[in-house]
Formats: C-alpha cells, structure tokens, sequence
C-alpha cells in the first residue's frame, strides 16, 4: 500500500483540510460523533468499518483536534469520543455535502431523512455564499488572490 502524502504544509486551505479529513470514513465518523454516537461500538455498528480502520481514522481525528477521548458519561470503563469545537466546525461542510447530494443525487428519492430546523421542524434552508455587503455569490463571482501577510512574503 502506498503512504498517504500528507498535505498539511500545502498552499490552499482545501489541501489542508482534505490532510485531516480527506477520506470517506473520517467524515462519517465526525457525522456520527455529530448525531451523539460516541463509543468506538457504536461507530463500529453504524459504520460497518474494521476495527483497525476504525481504530486509525479515530487516532487521526483525535491527533488533528477534532474529537477528543473523554471518560464514558455513565462511568463505564470505555473512553468515548467527543467532538471538540473544531469537530462541531465541519456540521456546515457536512450540511453542504448533504446539500449537494439531495441536488444531484441520481436517486434523491432514496434518501431516507431530511435536515430540519429543531425548533421549528422545518427544512432548513440551503446554504449560501454571501457577500460583505449580502449579494447573493455564485462560483463566477468569487476569484483567490494573495494575502497581503503570506507565509510566502515573510520568507523571502
């Protein structure tokens, strides 16, 4: 099996986060940690993931900041795994994930829940870019430039 290159010293900020969650099962572990699972058992049933993979991609989440280990809340002998604000930070990545699995999915009938606001029980609202101002931005109306500070400039 070829080593993973790790992309935490990369340029773009995408590059950065795929680092610490760029496959599969860590983003449905930190869904899952996000629904209340939080015991490695209760990964494991949801998930259907070997112990071993399962084992490594908690040690990762845990080494990047996302969960942490803390002591199972009914006094049990087993750690649970908690999201940490940095954790509770990727909830609008997983909302537009979501988002743009029910706009284009092949079958969106087939999907079995909707998102709803807690209190209202309401749909929530698809998410959106906005401006300082409030304009409404789509793809063609945003453009990457460099930043006044780059690591880049501080170093030549």
């Amino acid at each position: 099996m070829v080593k993973r290159k790790s992309l935490e010293d990369a340029e773009c900020p995408i590059a950065r986060s795929l680092d610490a969650i760029g496959d599969w099962w860590s983003l449905l572990i930190v869904r899952d940690a996000l629904l209340g699972r939080r015991r490695f058992g209760e990964f494991q049933k949801s998930l259907g993931l070997a112990k071993n993979i399962l084992a490594a991609r908690l040690r990762l989440l845990v080494d990047k900041g996302i969960l942490k280990p803390a002591p199972a809340s009914d006094g049990g002998a087993y750690l649970e795994y908690v999201p940490t604000p940095k954790g509770r930070g990727l909830f609008p990545v997983l909302v537009a994930l979501r988002q743009w699995s029910e706009a284009f999915d092949e079958a969106p009938e087939e999907i079995a829940t909707v998102l709803v606001d807690r209190d209202k029980g309401r749909p929530v609202r698809k998410l959106e870019l906005r401006a300082q101002d409030g304009r409404l931005l789509g793809f063609a109306d945003t453009v990457l430039r460099p930043k006044q500070t780059s690591v880049r400039s501080r170093r030549a």
